[in-house]
């Protein structure tokens, strides 16, 4: 059996709050929801890089927050 994977139905753009730039992406509009309900994001929305992660959870986009927590 193979598992098919959800259809990315929704459209995000989400504006860092750091440099102002627009970060795109598309996921399920299901999957989101279960992390708005409480489920830890990595696992509700597993197909989403980590700078995408990022940016839901703390308003920075990729390169922002590599320099904002670089060493």
């Amino acid at each position: 059996m193979i598992a098919l994977a959800h259809p990315r139905n929704m459209r995000l753009a989400t504006q860092c709050v750091k440099c102002g730039g627009i970060v795109s992406f598309a996921v399920n509009a299901c999957d989101l929801e279960k992390w708005m309900n409480g489920e830890y994001i990595q696992e509700a929305l597993p197909y989403l890089t980590a700078a995408e992660r990022e940016i839901l959870i703390s308003g920075y986009c990729g390169p922002c927050f590599d320099v904002l927590y670089s060493e």
